[in-house]
């Protein structure tokens, strides 16, 4: 591309459309890498945040708007009552001046509002006013405390969670990835359980060996653990054992795959085409006998 393309263009770049081009082909080369780390699975995590941010924005504009009110509103009553404080002549001046430096107008009661909201020092603003103006103001300042910092801050966090659960279980990607590993790390666990059945380190296991493994109570937890009973791990040997009496260990940890979990819809009509086959037969048979019985009969 930089030797067919972009060269011939920079080297007749007299104009500004060749500039352009040449930025356009680059930028189209950024987007193709962009692509490419895309697919990478380190990257997994920060695409879902990306992902999250996006789908997060409208959520995070209206709660701005939903807490720009309520500090408006908060920040008015304070400049209000402020103001009607400034004219005691009972308060000091000192004490005046302080009020009139974080309530007096309100553009600076706002500002005062907004750094009790998101700054966390609302302890510095709000003991002038309980202790030396008004024990009332604690009643002010606990409903703002409780109901804004407290209850709406949660509110809006438990709101961006579930905007990021709902966007991690909509990744398609990490969804497939994140089954893929959990078949593997439980195909790994069975695969443990069958070394430790498997006493004799030939690859397979006998029935004997199995029923020495499940004879052990800690073994039965482990299976328990996997979603896997003793009693369908007994059935399952049965099923797997093709007469000889051993599984292999490819045998056993596919088979314990099928099991786990609840029956899949194919599984279910395999069943049911078997249950005709074998009716089917069983039909034929006792019409056979029938006309056995017939014949016997006559003679």
């Amino acid at each position: 591309l930089d030797l067919w393309v972009v060269s011939p263009i920079v080297g007749s770049r007299s104009s500004g459309s060749s500039l352009q081009a040449v930025r356009l082909f680059r930028f189209m080369r950024v987007l193709r890498t962009l692509r490419i780390i895309r697919t990478f699975e380190v990257f997994a995590k920060l695409r879902v945040l990306v992902a999250t941010v996006v789908a997060s924005f409208f959520s995070l504009f209206w709660s701005l708007v939903l807490l720009s009110v309520i500090m408006l509103m908060a920040a008015l009553v304070l400049c209000h009552s402020i103001n009607l404080t400034l004219l005691d002549d009972s308060i000091e001046l000192d004490l005046k001046l302080n009020l009139f430096r974080y309530f007096g107008t309100p553009s600076r009661s706002l500002w005062t509002v907004f750094e009790i909201t998101f700054g966390g020092g609302w302890q510095q603003h709000a003991r002038p006013l309980v202790e030396e103006v008004s024990f009332l103001w604690a009643a002010f300042f606990v409903v703002y405390i409780a109901g804004v910092i407290f209850a709406m801050f949660r509110i809006i966090t438990a709101l961006f969670i579930k905007d990021t659960m709902a966007v991690a279980s909509q990744d398609a990607e990490a969804v497939i990835r994140e089954k893929m590993k959990e078949k593997a790390r439980y195909a790994q666990k069975l695969h443990e359980v069958f070394l430790a059945a498997d006493t004799s380190g030939d690859g397979f296991v006998t029935r004997a060996e199995f029923q020495a493994l499940l004879s052990e109570d800690m073994a039965c937890a482990y299976l328990a653990s996997l979603e896997l009973d003793p009693l369908s791990a007994t059935d399952l040997f049965n099923l797997l054992d093709d007469g000889d009496g051993t599984v292999s260990v490819q045998e056993f940890v596919r088979g314990a795959l099928r099991l786990k979990g609840q029956a899949r819809s194919s599984d279910v009509v395999s069943i049911m085409h078997d249950c005709e086959k074998v009716l089917q037969r069983m039909s034929g048979v006792e019409a056979a006998v029938e006309a056995l019985g017939t014949r016997v009969v006559a003679m």
